[in-house]
């Protein structure tokens, strides 16, 4: 098996339907897994920040996890999201997670009080230990408030079982340099989250795109990936462009909203936003499903 198993190419991320109250709905969530086992993924990534992993109870992560891998049945890899607020409740839903069949465990430093560089190896430590599953580190900044030293980093990949990172766009978009930085001290494979970025990203030799619109659309983002990871400039940059009515909604609206606002239209079904988050309202989500339509479409013409 590759060191970088399962940490390579496409992860697709699905939102997690659930009502208003956090209960998964597990017959709707398996609608979502199927197309994206159909269409190639190498990974799917369970309960990220998409699939609102934060904002559900343990049981009902637990519930998302049983009908993930009920539904994929050993088709593609499942990538679990095992972050809570505090280390023992973490352990929990790591061991849950592979007890469960889960494929690899997905972590972020989630924190109240922000956290030391020694905390966060502490607690990403523990979990580790915790499971023999192999595990990425989710470097998400923008949701944490927490940044990851290149020195941490390195600490990490020292560590058996960790064996990926997720990374933010850098600020100053020199992904190049930051790739080149963060193989010198790490064994880490590297992936980038941020989708308007992930061409560029794939080009300048990340291991892994972790995507959010893969969960809807994974054929789009399978062609863009395999594209770019080949080193076809021309086709990769050509899928970016498709999917740019998108990234204009994601940035102006958050990913999340676009993304449950476009899971319930292709579902028909209720996958709410957990309070205290909103839905769009008429207006917003009518230019997301402007937006959106033509890739819809594409996508299910098998077009690309």
């Amino acid at each position: 098996m590759s060191s970088v198993y399962p940490f390579r190419g496409l992860s697709a991320f699905p939102p997690t339907p659930a009502n208003i109250n956090g209960r998964v709905n597990a017959q709707a969530l398996c609608r979502l897994l199927d197309p994206l086992c159909d269409a190639g993924a190498a990974s799917i990534g369970l309960l990220g920040s998409t699939g609102i992993y934060a904002y559900l109870t343990r049981e009902e992560r637990l519930r998302a996890v049983k009908a993930a891998v009920e539904c994929v049945n050993g088709r593609v890899p499942l990538i679990v999201g095992a972050g809570a607020l505090r280390t023992d409740h973490a352990l929990d839903l790591a061991r849950d997670a592979e007890a469960a069949g889960a494929d690899a465990l997905l972590l972020a430093p989630v924190s109240y009080t922000p956290l030391t560089q020694e905390e966060a190896y502490q607690h990403f430590l523990a979990v580790a230990k915790a499971s023999r599953l192999p595990l990425c580190i989710y470097n998400n900044p923008g949701t944490t408030h927490f940044t990851f030293s290149r020195e941490l980093l390195q600490r990490l990949s020292d560590v058996e079982t960790i064996k990926a990172v997720k990374m933010p766009l850098p600020a100053d978009g020199d992904l190049r340099g930051e790739l080149a930085q963060l193989r010198q001290k790490t064994d880490l494979a590297i992936g980038y989250s941020g989708d308007w970025g992930a061409a560029e990203a794939l080009l300048s030799g990340a291991d892994a795109w972790y995507s959010v619109i893969s969960g809807l659309l994974p054929r789009t983002a399978l062609a863009l990936t395999k594209a770019a990871m080949a080193g076809n400039d021309v086709e990769a940059r050509r899928l970016d462009g498709l999917l740019q009515p998108l990234w204009e909604v994601f940035k102006a609206y958050g990913s999340i909203r676009v993304v449950y606002t476009l899971a319930e239209h292709l579902l028909g079904v209720r996958a709410e936003l957990p309070r205290p988050l909103l839905p769009l309202g008429l207006a917003e989500r009518q230019r997301v499903l402007d937006n959106a339509q033509p890739l819809i479409e594409l996508e299910h013409q098998s077009l690309l």
